[in-house]
């Protein structure tokens, strides 16, 4: 299954995702956030396994990984990217104005997005599918 990523590895991301972001607004620190944006810009450059959330908890879920359910790769390449955009954009503004609040604002989407896509409801995926179907009536 090369083209497929195990969920819990997914969910350990998004889950990571969730905590830096929430721990970022809360101590109004831009530097987690741009911890978080490295984490995923190394994730989307080398894969899953060199996510450091999902290092970090991967003895925890060696036995959960055999025959756990997956998502596809190239789907999560795609939410990987949007992440990394919006985090980018994040950086830009807290590098444009420290203070401002349209940094978290952007850092708070990609959280929002992790928990909606934790709690059942994959907002990229809906965005993945519409590309997709736009791509195909061209």
């Amino acid at each position: 299954m090369p083209n497929e990523i195990p969920l819990p590895y997914v969910r350990t991301n998004q889950a990571g995702i969730v905590l830096l972001v929430l721990l970022a607004i809360l101590l109004r620190q831009p530097a987690i956030i741009a911890a978080l944006w490295a984490i995923q810009v190394m994730n989307l450059w080398q894969g899953v396994r060199a996510n450091v959330f999902v290092m970090l908890a991967a003895p925890a879920l060696r036995n959960r990984i055999a025959g756990a359910p997956t998502e596809a790769r190239e789907l999560q390449r795609f939410n990987n990217s949007i992440a990394v955009i919006l985090l980018t954009l994040s950086l830009l503004f807290f590098w444009l104005d420290p203070s401002g609040p349209a940094g978290y604002i952007l850092a708070g989407l990609v959280g929002a997005a992790a928990l909606s896509a934790i709690c059942g409801y994959c907002i990229g995926c809906t965005l993945y599918y519409q590309f997709k179907r736009l791509r195909r009536r061209r």
